[in-house]
């Protein structure tokens, strides 16, 4: 490979592949089943999203770094993110890889900056209001669904009543993915962030009628997510089902699962049960649980 721009750009494609196979089992196994193409896109914005999330919760907090300074440097993580998008070139890979997809799926700061605000928010917010939680989940996880159908609508032209479905579907995937991981991690974001995602729910009030009740909302999320994986092209089809799959699937037994344990214990899915959702997937049949979804939908 003779041309350096090429092989930079070969080297961020693959920096991104590595983060996600290093974080996320769930979207690494979805992603593979996207063409090439697709899937390196699919890395990069997650790769960009968990780089955001380390600076945040993660890594920077762990390096010692006092949350004046955790908030420069996600600033300068977005202004890096905006100039790459302009300009098509980062020294950070990461960064590098994201504006690739960016530029080449029509990404743009409509969806990354209400990312990197709810991103900024857990830096001063412990608590929220149903507004500001809204408001915190769009930017935290249903534009990173749009980032995603972006992605997978590349070269794909629909009515715009198709588009509104595909849109509110990747919306309220994203919300629900987030919802499952703010209940199975609600004591540890209490007792180890501080942080309280849902309103007016603490772990010391945790009942199961609030259990109960988020996972109803939950449900409407995927419910409504279902009934637009018709309108995706059959690959990125196929991999969005896994996704929605495995989360219905830790929707399930998180509502199988009494309150109080929830406190205990982080609900996982076996790695044979995420097989069978794989497996299903790739045959083009829906888990139970997702079947039922789509012909309630």
């Amino acid at each position: 490979m003779n041309d350096p721009l090429a092989r930079y750009n070969a080297a961020a494609l693959k920096t991104s592949a590595e983060v996600i196979r290093c974080y996320s089992t769930s979207f690494g196994m979805a992603s593979r089943i996207l063409d090439r193409t697709t899937r390196a896109s699919i890395e990069s914005v997650y790769a960009l999203v968990r780089v955001a999330d380390e600076v945040v919760d993660g890594a920077a907090a762990g390096a010692g770094l006092p949350v004046d300074e955790v908030g420069r440097l996600l600033d300068d993580l977005e202004r890096d993110t905006e100039t790459a998008m302009t300009t098509g070139y980062s020294t950070n890979l990461v960064v590098h890889a994201f504006a690739l997809t960016a530029r080449a799926t029509g990404i743009g700061v409509d969806l990354t900056r209400p990312f990197f605000a709810s991103m900024r928010a857990d830096l001063t917010r412990s608590e929220h209001t149903q507004e500001s939680f809204d408001l915190y989940v769009y930017g935290s996880a249903e534009v990173v669904g749009l980032m995603c159908l972006r992605a997978f609508l590349v070269g794909r032209t629909g009515t715009p009543e198709e588009d509104a479905v595909l849109v509110d579907g990747a919306r309220h995937l994203g919300a629900a993915f987030q919802k499952i991981n703010f209940l199975r991690d609600l004591a540890e974001d209490f007792s180890t962030l501080g942080r309280s995602y849902f309103p007016g729910v603490r772990p010391g009030n945790f009942t199961e009628a609030d259990k109960i009740r988020l996972l109803d909302d939950i449900d409407r999320d995927l419910r409504i997510s279902a009934a637009a994986l018709p309108g995706l092209p059959p690959t990125p089809r196929r991999a969005v089902t896994l996704a929605q799959g495995l989360f219905t699937e830790l929707a399930a037994r998180l509502r199988r699962t009494p309150a109080d344990e929830l406190l205990r214990a982080r609900v996982r899915v076996p790695t044979p049960v995420k097989l069978r959702i794989l497996a299903q997937a790739f045959t083009g049949r829906a888990a139970p649980e997702l079947a039922a979804q789509e012909r309630s939908a």
